[in-house]
Order: C-alpha cells, then sequence, then structure tokens
C-alpha cells in the first residue's frame, strides 16, 4: 500500500466529511469522490429543482401542505407523520420522548443506548446493510435506506419509524426526514421536542418536484447492479468486501481511507462503529467507478490477474 501524508484529518463520527479533507490535503473539492457518504448515486439532480424554487427563501416554513404530499407517497394517515430537519432530527425528537436501547452492537450511532425503554434498529441494518428477517423485532425503526434496498418507501411494519429522505434524493444540505408514528396522539408528544419552523421553506418546496421524481424500483435495481460492479472492482485488488441490501459495501483493509483520499476518493472508516480496520464504501454511479480504480490504482497493488 502506497505511503501517505499524515495531514490527512481524522475521520468524523458519520463521514461525508470530503470537502474538509479534500482542502486539508490541497485537493479541489468539487473534483474529489466522496464515497463515505451513502446517497442516492441516481437520483435527479437536486441543484436544478431547487433553483425553481428559490422564492421560498422569503417566506416563513408551512410544513403541511408537504406534509400531505409525503403522506400520500407514504400511504399514510397525515396525521402521524411529522417533517423534520432531517434523519437525525428525527432519532432526536423521538429519543428526547422515549428514550430507548440498542439489543447488539454495531448499530447506528445516534440511536439511543439506554438500559429501558424502546429497541431502536436500523433497516437495513448500520453498517451491515442486512434487512430485516421477518422474525426480528423492534419497537422503532430507522428506515433511512430502506427505499434504496428495496425499492419501497417502508416495511409497513407496527411501531414508529424515522426516515431520511436526504439519502434517497442525494440532497444532505437541504436536510429533509421524517417521523412516523401508529398513534397521532404520540406525534403531538414528540411534536413538543422540535423548535418551530425547524424544516426550512426552500426543503418543503422542493420536496413535490423531489417526490414526482422517485422511482424506487428502478433506482433500487440500479443500485444493486452498481453494487455488484463495485464488488468486482474491489475484488479485482484482492480487497476482502462483504456485502448485503444497502447502497454501501464493507472493505476489511487497514488504512484504506489514508491510501485513497490523496488519489482524490473518500471512504468511511468504521472504527466509530468499532470495526476497526474496516472501511464503508458508498456504491458510487457507474460514471464514477473508473474513477475509483485509477485510485486504487495508484494507492494499491496491481489488479489480480
Amino acid at each position: 500500500m502506497a505511503e501517505h501524508p499524515q495531514t490527512l484529518p481524522a475521520a468524523g463520527a458519520h463521514g461525508g466529511d470530503g470537502p474538509a479533507v479534500a482542502r486539508a490535503l490541497g485537493l479541489d473539492p468539487t473534483d474529489f469522490l466522496d464515497l463515505s457518504q451513502n446517497l442516492n448515486p441516481f437520483a435527479a439532480d437536486v441543484a436544478e429543482l431547487v433553483t425553481r424554487h428559490l422564492d421560498a427563501l422569503g417566506h416563513y416554513p408551512d410544513d403541511r401542505p408537504a406534509t400531505r404530499l409525503l403522506a400520500q407517497a407514504l400511504a399514510v394517515d397525515p396525521e402521524r407523520l411529522l417533517l423534520t430537519n432531517g434523519g437525525s432530527e428525527a432519532i432526536a425528537l423521538l429519543a428526547a420522548e422515549h428514550g430507548g436501547q440498542v439489543l447488539s452492537e454495531p448499530e447506528f450511532a445516534l440511536h439511543p443506548r439506554g438500559d429501558v425503554g424502546p429497541v431502536w434498529r436500523s433497516d437495513p441494518h448500520s453498517p451491515t446493510g442486512h434487512l430485516a428477517g421477518p422474525e426480528e423485532h423492534a419497537d422503532i425503526w430507522d428506515e433511512a435506506f430502506y427505499a434504496l434496498a428495496t425499492g419501497r418507501w417502508s416495511a409497513g411494519r407496527r411501531g414508529s419509524v424515522v426516515g431520511s429522505l436526504t439519502k434517497t434524493f442525494a440532497c444532505p444540505g437541504l436536510r429533509l426526514g421524517y417521523v412516523l408514528v401508529e398513534d397521532p396522539v404520540d406525534l403531538d408528544r414528540v411534536r413538543r421536542h422540535q423548535p418551530h419552523w425547524s424544516t426550512s421553506a426552500l426543503s418543503l418546496a422542493v420536496l413535490p418536484d423531489l417526490l414526482e421524481s422517485a422511482d424506487l424500483p428502478t433506482w433500487s435495481a440500479q443500485i444493486s447492479d452498481a453494487r455488484d460492479r463495485l464488488v468486482a472492482l474491489l475484488r479485482a485488488y484482492g480487497l476482502e468486501v462483504t456485502h448485503a441490501a444497502a447502497p454501501w459495501v464493507l472493505v476489511d483493509r487497514p488504512g484504506l481511507r489514508e491510501a485513497l483520499a490523496p488519489h482524490g476518493v473518500l471512504v468511511r472508516d468504521c472504527t466509530s462503529f468499532g470495526m476497526a480496520g474496516v472501511a464503508r464504501v458508498a456504491v458510487p454511479h457507474p460514471d464514477q467507478l473508473a474513477r475509483l480504480g485509477r485510485a486504487l490504482g495508484r494507492a494499491l497493488d496491481p489488479p489480480a490477474s
């Protein structure tokens, strides 16, 4: 493995720190492939959609129309649905009201780690990417990547759900998520923890266009095919890869983040999951695969013949 500079910033807790890493290495952030963040590589260009709604910046947010539209997409009663400032706020609101616990590690870091209370589980599981089986139980399901893994908005199970439209539509800067509960009375209690005007007027204005652009079955199939290509490329370099249904794969290779970053590609260090020496690599768009291949070629040994 090639030597790497010591100026590489330490890995963040959640990935997605590509711009900061690029600047620290003296690279152009706009020409840096950030595979440490897991976003839909086939989503519509959100910047193009946003430009249609810049007039929303002059108004205070009103989340009622957007809530009704999202509820229609999810096929649920809008009285059970709360739009949030990203999936992270959705988690924080339910945790503030109910607390909770995880039954096993590793699990997504933002889920509460109490000794009692509702059981939280990500589905597909973060970080392994496995979908929950019919025998698995949780009280609160984190379905941030469920749509991309299955082509359906939700598993429709009993219990509460947190979702992240950020991942589905590749728009982390817009901060769009939601809480879905069984009983509207519970939503009233959860809502008390949310600041007024939590979700921006611009995000709410763009949401109808995002929903109109959604093609979950096609996106899920495209991601599955792109994941297979990614696995083949990584294994050609002798890397040990595991994968499941999620839009990422795990690579057991210490130092992979440090090796690839100077060559313009960032992957997620999984130490924050308690998985030292493992990297999480987001599924890239097929047009980006050659770029990853070039970075691997510069950083690692030549591909196996």
